[in-house]
């Protein structure tokens, strides 16, 4: 994509080792040509390996540590898969609070295969429609999302696909997702509203 819709977007992409290289890299360059400013943040400084089919792939530059990173200086979020990649960062405190001050603060998101996993570790799918790689599903529903199995899902401002071949459509919805911009004000009307569910089944 060549259209600048993000001039002037900075988008925090929050990696390890063991990041499917793909689901890193292709929307990173699709964030960059939008004209994103795109910094790579991970809980160690210097470089992380990413993964492909089964093997180790190339050395990524890390941009910023989480200690480093303020979630406040970012626009927006993006959660790459792989099942190292996001297994090891949902045991990172630091990784956590990143993803829930995101969240609560109202900046899009957009999660791709198992990086759904960080989201139910900063407990922020509750109410949420979302997919993920399928072996996730068990995982959301238990934090109270709800899973679907499409290869696209938006729910304000949170953007989430299954698997690299919905990398073409993930990154549409992400670009259209982070362009929106904030998403604060809807997703406190639809916290209340979901707060008064209960007293009108009454």
């Amino acid at each position: 994509m060549s259209r600048n819709d993000l001039n002037g977007n900075r988008v925090a992409i929050l990696a390890t080792d063991g990041v499917e290289h793909a689901e890193l890299t292709e929307p990173r360059k699709a964030l960059d040509e939008a004209g994103a400013t795109t910094t790579l943040i991970s809980p160690k400084s210097g470089t992380i390996k990413s993964w492909q089919k089964g093997n180790w792939k190339d050395e990524l530059q890390v941009d910023a540590t989480l200690d480093e990173a303020r979630p406040e200086a970012f626009d927006a979020l993006l959660l790459p898969g792989g099942v190292m990649n996001p297994d090891r960062l949902r045991q990172d405190e630091r990784a956590v609070r990143f993803v829930q001050r995101m969240f609560n603060s109202g900046k899009p998101i957009a999660a791709i295969c198992h990086g759904p996993w960080l989201l139910v570790e900063a407990d922020v799918v509750r109410h949420r429609t979302l997919t993920s790689w399928p072996s996730l599903q068990t995982d959301i529903r238990n934090a109270g999302g709800d899973w679907v199995d499409r290869e696209v899902v938006t729910d304000t401002g949170l953007v989430t696909s299954r698997k690299p071949d919905d990398i073409p459509a993930f990154n549409s919805k992400m670009l259209e997702e982070f362009a929106e911009g904030n998403h604060a004000a809807k997703r406190q009307a639809e916290a209340t509203t979901q707060s008064r569910e209960p007293d009108a089944r009454a």
